[in-house]
C-alpha cells in the first residue's frame, strides 16, 4: 500500500531553518535535507533514515525542531 504524505509547510519552515543554523546537530540536519525532499512529492523515507528519527524520538535531549521532523519523517516511511 502507497502513502501520499508530504512534509506540510510548518515542517517546511522547520527544515530550512535548522539547515540555516551552523549550531544544528547532524542528526536535525540529516531529518531536514529529508522532509525538504519530501515536500511537495510522494517521495517515503529510507529505512536508515526512519531510524535516525526513531532514535532521535526516543532520546530525551533531543530539541523540539529536531523532534518535528523526526515525525514528519516517520510519517512519510514505506508502510508494511
Amino acid at each position: 500500500m502507497s502513502k501520499s504524505e508530504q512534509s506540510g509547510p510548518k515542517v517546511v519552515q522547520t527544515a530550512s531553518s535548522v539547515l540555516r543554523d551552523p549550531g544544528a546537530s547532524k542528526t536535525a540536519k540529516s531529518l531536514a535535507g529529508s522532509a525538504l525532499a519530501q515536500a511537495g512529492t510522494t517521495k517515503q523515507s529510507s529505512e536508515a533514515t526512519a531510524t535516525t528519527a526513531a532514535k532521535a524520538l526516543n532520546d530525551g535531549r533531543t530539541s523540539a525542531s529536531t523532534r518535528t521532523l523526526a515525525g514528519s519523517v516517520l510519517t512519510q516511511k514505506p508502510g508494511e
